[in-house]
């Protein structure tokens, strides 16, 4: 049993309630945009879809999953992909796909469903550097994954932004023979277009079913004709009656959707189950064994917007977020702007590493130094903490307990000090011991998520399980202020020594312009639209959506050997 933690969040104080009300008001503007995303194509494109008599993708995916009651079954992934680009070609909400984590009879699954809606299925580049992550997250974590296809094949304007790199569309059926050859389970239907190069996908997984009215061919009708001169009916030539009674290639042909989808849960509900016991779990009951304090509480911790100075203790967080509030804080005393120490979510063991955003004076007790005070300032990454970091990542790796990294870090420290004590050494460290960790990790980006601080903290590029951010999150090399001090002293310095004197109200022009942009491409959604994060969360929402990160991970019970390599000492 760890230590209780406790809390001195006040929700009568003003900072409180502006806090709460600026990310219930971030939320409002983010909901609204999520809702226009999940129209997919939009209501039009819907109606076309279902005049076909096919189910939208969002439809088949709320058939499949179990219907609960308060709790949640389907946790979706990559929701913004896309945001904001494509424009010149209408846009592709959501990249034209959705992804996500459903139960099924109970049992955890990838659901990767093309929306008909958005472009006939077609994939766009961020289409498949969606399905790829999905696949990524499913091959990592053994999930059983499930493939509703509808999809026009390659957005051909960009077909050579989709076609031919390693992360790009034929990568996908590498990794359904990859998932396959690895005992990852993975079932396709077809429920509408699967064409030329898309036509490998169902092909390459385990089991397929084909509703009548699809269409399954390496070339349609019109290229067939234009190819070989030859006619072909579409049915004849690719229909569900043909692969499943002459090519062989389906195997269940199903009436329409609602029973192809009755097939699939049936299906999955008679796969076996690899053991999945490696990591520390308990028994749980959710009435005793939550936190002690109430998760409404994380929407007025701390400010939101682009500029926002955060002083919060992360205890809070984690008080809201681990089973009893109970903490066993490591090295509590030693590097406190990172907080490190083990806890259980949901009866799941976890090591946590956080950054702490409160200011840490205290005074030196003994040698050269005695009595003298020194202050480490909230969120910055100091040499003590990064090797404290370090030796407790490495102690998770020995133990086997699971990763959690809570982002809101400006970086490392600089200056004489910092580079006299071995900051440059220490941070190589404790990246490097991210870097080589084998025991799953899943990141929370709270705030900030600025420059070497994000790769120390397991960001997008050391492979975490799971990358998740609230909706204030910040995302990039530095601030947008100091970035925007920098590029702007350079770019008038340029000016200047071109013969143009800049005023005052000029430098501040340039200032603000450089900053707003820089803003814009920090601001989580951003991030989202490229899927640097997988998903953008809800802050109450955060411990379910841990659970459900932890649950996928525990599936994997195959931990690779640990060997840290080479240290700097």
């Amino acid at each position: 049993m760890g230590s209780g933690l406790g809390s001195k969040v006040d929700g009568g104080t003003k900072r409180f309630a502006a806090n709460r009300a600026a990310m219930l008001a971030l939320m409002g503007v983010m909901g609204e945009e999520e809702a226009r995303i999940r129209l997919g194509g939009g209501v039009k494109a819907q109606a076309a879809q279902r005049a076909k008599g096919r189910l939208t993708a969002r439809e088949r995916i709320g058939l499949l999953v179990d219907s609960v009651g308060e709790g949640r079954s389907f946790l979706e992934l990559g929701l913004w992909a896309a945001y904001g680009m494509y424009e010149e070609y209408g846009g592709a909400p959501g990249a034209g796909v959705v992804t996500g984590l459903g139960r099924i009879g109970g049992r955890l699954c990838m659901i990767v469903a093309n929306d008909a809606t958005v472009k006939a299925g077609a994939f766009f580049p961020m289409t498949a550097k969606k399905v790829l992550r999905a696949q990524t997250i499913a091959l990592e974590n053994r999930i059983p994954t499930i493939y509703l296809v509808d999809s026009a094949g390659v957005f051909l304007p960009l077909q050579d932004e989709v076609f031919p790199d390693t992360d790009d569309f034929g990568r996908v059926f590498r990794n359904n023979a990859v998932m396959s050859s690895l005992g990852v389970p993975q079932i396709t239907a077809i429920m509408g277009m699967c064409v030329a190069g898309g036509a490998y996908l169902p092909v390459m997984t385990d089991t397929v079913l084909m509703t009548e009215g699809s269409g399954l061919f390496l070339a349609g009708p019109a290229l067939v004709q234009a190819a070989i001169g030859q006619v072909t009916p579409a049915e004849e030539l690719g229909g569900a009656s043909m692969h499943a009674e002459i090519s062989g290639t389906v195997d269940f042909k199903e009436a329409d959707d609602e029973a192809c989808l009755r097939r699939i849960r049936s299906l999955v509900g008679k796969m076996g189950e690899r053991s999945s016991g490696v990591f520390s779990r308990v028994g749980f009951d959710a009435s005793v064994d939550g936190p002690r304090f109430s998760g409404e509480d994380l929407l007025g911790l701390m400010d939101v917007g682009a500029g926002a100075s955060n002083s919060y203790d992360v205890r809070e967080v984690l008080a809201r977020v681990l089973d009893r509030s109970e903490f066993d804080e490591y090295k509590e005393g030693f590097g406190r702007t990172v907080v490190c120490g083990y806890g259980r979510i949901g009866g799941r063991a976890v090591g946590v590493v956080a950054n702490q955003k409160v200011n840490q004076t205290q005074t030196v007790a003994m040698g050269p130094a005695a009595g003298t005070k020194r202050t480490e300032f909230g969120g910055v990454i100091y040499t003590e903490g990064a090797q404290k970091a370090a030796r407790f990542i490495m102690d998770c790796n020995q133990s086997l307990v699971p990763l959690i990294f809570l982002h809101d870090v400006n970086g490392f420290m600089v200056g004489k000090d910092a580079e006299w004590s071995g900051i440059i050494r220490a941070g190589a460290k404790m990246v490097s011991a991210v870097a080589t960790s084998v025991v799953p990790k899943i990141t929370v980006i709270l705030g900030g998520s600025f420059g070497a601080g994000h790769y120390a903290m397991c960001g997008k590029a050391y492979d975490p399980r799971f990358l998740f951010a609230w909706p204030g999150a910040r995302y990039a090399v530095m601030s947008g202020a100091s970035a925007a001090s920098t590029l702007a002293g350079i770019r008038a310095s340029q000016m200047e020594r071109g013969g143009k004197v800049l005023t005052d109200a000029e430098k501040k022009a340039l200032y603000d312009e450089i900053k707003a942009s820089y803003d814009a491409q920090a601001d989580v959604r951003y991030g989202a639209a490229r899927l640097w994060v997988d998903g953008v969360i809800d802050p109450r929402e955060t411990r379910d959506v841990l659970m459900w990160a932890l649950e996928a991970a525990g599936l994997n019970a195959e931990v690779p050997r640990y060997n840290v390599g080479v240290l700097q000492t």
